[in-house]
């Protein structure tokens, strides 16, 4: 097991699995804990490694404050402990190269957790899929993968990354400060007539407002699939 901090609430957990069986972008993993008493709490965390990284399964978690398993996966989880790991799951929120594009991701907080999976799994087999991805965030301190992201749009111009800081934003900065709605996603997003693929993923109602935006821009309904989690909004 490695572990790797991403901001001060998310964290990385990368799991050596000799028998993992494959996943595809987008995919999910259940994971359960067992207390010693034998309570036990089981929640669905997005894979963010692609498939390109055999035998290992990275996810990436971010603390719910009031979490059963968040805190314990963030916080406390060390080389050596136990964990109970059921997967992949889900064959609708995926993405391959194959598949094509254009590609318009969007991300809410922890939402670019599977969405990365599909950025890793472009750059992992040297997709040239024309790839935007808005990432709104309540500020850049919590932007996951951050240097990450910098580093591949750095080195590939098909790949394009806009974020918007919707609580706090840097000095000096002069991208977008609100939360995604209908005319940010019309200056963003791919016209309809190139007939983009469209996959959003974070709390509900983000991702309500965000299905709903791209859809009113003239977005065949089957081109957009979404991933929604909690009620934990503000992104």
């Amino acid at each position: 097991m490695e572990t790797r901090t991403e901001t001060a609430r998310a964290r990385s957990v990368t799991l050596a699995l000799p028998e993992w069986p494959g996943h595809r972008p987008g995919q999910h993993v259940d994971v359960r804990l067992t207390a010693e008493d034998g309570y036990q709490a089981e929640r669905s965390y997005s894979i963010a490694s692609p498939p390109e990284e055999q035998r290992k399964v990275t996810i990436t978690v971010e603390r719910l404050d009031d979490g059963e398993v968040s805190p314990y996966l963030v916080d406390e989880v060390q080389v050596g402990d136990h964990l109970e790991l059921r997967g992949p799951i889900g064959g609708y929120f995926v993405w391959e190269a194959p598949v094509g594009g254009p590609l318009l991701l969007v991300g809410g907080g922890s939402g670019i957790v599977p969405l990365m999976a599909m950025i890793r799994h472009r750059r992992a087999v040297s997709s040239t899929v024309p790839t935007r991805l808005l990432y709104s965030s309540r500020s850049q301190e919590e932007v996951i993968y951050r240097d990450e992201l910098d580093d591949l749009t750095r080195r590939d111009g098909a790949l394009e990354v806009i974020y918007t800081f919707t609580r706090k934003q840097p000095p000096g900065w002069t991208g977008y400060g609100r939360r995604i709605d209908g005319d940010l996603l019309r200056e963003v997003a791919w016209p309809a007539e190139d007939h983009p693929l469209a996959y959003i993923c974070g709390p509900t109602l983000f991702v309500e407002t965000a299905a709903t935006g791209v859809v009113a821009l003239g977005y065949a309904v089957s081109s957009v699939k979404t991933e929604r989690f909690g009620p934990t909004g503000g992104v």
